[in-house]
C-alpha cells in the first residue's frame, strides 16, 4: 500500500513538472550541451571508440584525435598543446593545481595564500595543506563588494611564500577581481600563480590564456555549453606539477587515466565556439540583469550583494531578512524559476554562505541568499515574469 501511494505521488509530481513552465536563471550551476558541441561527440562514443594508449591502428588513430584535440585547445588559449591537460572538470584541475604544485616546491617553504571567498574545490584543498600536510595558509579578505584589494597581496606574501590561488570570477556574486594585475605580482616575486577562471570562460572577453598572468589556469567545459565531466588545466612550461592521479604516462605523466576522448571532443568543440566570441551576450544580459536589479532595489529587506561594475553581466545576486535560502528556492522552484544559492557543490548545505560571511553579511542574512545566474536563451519576458512574481515569493517565505 505504501508503494503505491508512492507511485502515485511520484506520478503526480511528474506529471505537475512536465506542465508548469521552466524559467532556467542557474547557468553558473551549469549549462544545457550545445546540440553542435553534441554531434561533434556523438562519433567518438561508437565509431572512435579505442584505448589512446593503445598500440594498433584502432589505438593510434584515438590518439591522433586526442593530439589534435590538445592543438585545437591551445590554438584558441594561445598556448603550447604540451601546455594543455584534459581533467575530468573544474574541481580536478584546480586539486591538481594546488596540490601538485605546493608538493613540488615544499621544499622551498611552506607558505601559501589564497581568499575567503574561493570555491571550495580551491578551500578544502588549502584546508587539508594546513592540517594534514604543515602548510601556513593565509586568506585575503575581500570588502563588501567582493573585491580582494592587491596591496593586501603585496602584504601577505611573505620570503617563504610558494604559491597563491585566486578566482579570475565569484561564482556566487559574479565580482571580477583584477586578476591580472594580481598575477603580475606574484610574477615580480617568483611566486607561482592559480587562478581558477571556471565562471570566466565563455562570458568575458578572451584574448589568450596569458591574460591572467597565471601559470596555471582553471577551465570547465559545462560552464559555456560543453559536456560535464571535461576540464582543462593550464601549465605554463616549464612548470611540472606532481601528480595527484597515478598509474599509467598519460598526459604527458601528468594525469593518469584512460582519456574520456567523447568529453574532451566536446570540451575542444565548445572551447573553439564560444570562448573567443563569448557564448554569453554580454550587452543583452547587462540589460536584463539590471532590470531584474531594479525589482529587488524595491523591496524591502532585500539587499543586493556583489558589484555593480566590476561582475559577470548575467548574474545578480541577493539575501532576504528573515528568510532562507532553501525556502526561498523552493518557493521560487514551485513558480517554475530554477536558481541557486550559491555554489552548485554546497546545494542542501545548512551553513551560511562562506562568500557572504566574507562580505561581511550577518550569518543569518547569510543563509538567504539567491543567485540569479541567466544566459543565452534567456528573455525579456521570463525576467518580467520573475520580477513580478519575485515579491509574493519573498512575503511567502517570510510568513
Amino acid at each position: 500500500m505504501a508503494s503505491l501511494i508512492e507511485n502515485l505521488r511520484y506520478n503526480s509530481l511528474r506529471r505537475l513538472t512536465s506542465q508548469m513552465r521552466t524559467i532556467y536563471f542557474d547557468y553558473n550551476a551549469t549549462t544545457p550541451l550545445d546540440s553542435a558541441v553534441r554531434d561533434a561527440m556523438l562519433p567518438f562514443f561508437t565509431d572512435v571508440w579505442g584505448n589512446p594508449s593503445s598500440v594498433h591502428h584502432v589505438g593510434r588513430n584515438a590518439r591522433a584525435i586526442l593530439d589534435e584535440a590538445h592543438d585545437r585547445v591551445a590554438q584558441v588559449w594561445g598556448a603550447k598543446p604540451s601546455e594543455i591537460i584534459f581533467t575530468s572538470g573544474g574541481t580536478e584541475s584546480n586539486n591538481l593545481a594546488i596540490f601538485g604544485t605546493t608538493r613540488l616546491l615544499r621544499d622551498k617553504g611552506r607558505h601559501i595564500i589564497t581568499s575567503q571567498i574561493e570555491h571550495h574545490a580551491v578551500l578544502h584543498c588549502f584546508d587539508y595543506l594546513r592540517k594534514k600536510e604543515g602548510f601556513d595558509v593565509s586568506y585575503l579578505p575581500v570588502n563588501s563588494e567582493g573585491l580582494i584589494n592587491p596591496e593586501d597581496l603585496k602584504r601577505a606574501i611573505r620570503p617563504d611564500t610558494i604559491f597563491v590561488s585566486l578566482m579570475a570570477a565569484n561564482n556566487e556574486t559574479g565580482t571580477i577581481q583584477p586578476i591580472a594585475e594580481l598575477g603580475a605580482i606574484c610574477r615580480e616575486r617568483g611566486i607561482i600563480f592559480h587562478t581558477d577562471a571556471v565562471q570566466w570562460f565563455g562570458k568575458e572577453p578572451f584574448e589568450n590564456v596569458h591574460q591572467f598572468n597565471a601559470d596555471l589556469v582553471t577551465a570547465c567545459a559545462h560552464k559555456f555549453h560543453g559536456p560535464k565531466g571535461a576540464g582543462a588545466l593550464f601549465i605554463k612550461s616549464p612548470l611540472q606539477p606532481d601528480p595527484i592521479l597515478f598509474g599509467g604516462g598519460h598526459e604527458n605523466e601528468r594525469r593518469a587515466g584512460t582519456e574520456n576522448l567523447p568529453a574532451i571532443i566536446g570540451f575542444a568543440e565548445a572551447t573553439e565556439r564560444f570562448v573567443k566570441t563569448p557564448v554569453f551576450p554580454k550587452d543583452n544580459l547587462n540589460t536584463l540583469t539590471a532590470s531584474l536589479s531594479k525589482t529587488i532595489e524595491t523591496l524591502p529587506g532585500v539587499h543586493f550583494r556583489g558589484s555593480r561594475t566590476q561582475r559577470l553581466a548575467n548574474t545578480i545576486s541577493f539575501t532576504v531578512e528573515n528568510a532562507d535560502s532553501m525556502t526561498l528556492l523552493a518557493n521560487l522552484d514551485l513558480e517554475g524559476v530554477c536558481a541557486s544559492s550559491g555554489s552548485a557543490c554546497s546545494a542542501g548545505s545548512l551553513e551560511p554562505s562562506h562568500v557572504m560571511t566574507a562580505l561581511g553579511v550577518d550569518k543569518n542574512e547569510a543563509n538567504a541568499l539567491v543567485r540569479f545566474s541567466l544566459g543565452r536563451d534567456s528573455t525579456v519576458e521570463e525576467v518580467a515574469f520573475v520580477s513580478g512574481i519575485l515579491p509574493k515569493v519573498i512575503d511567502r517565505c517570510r510568513e
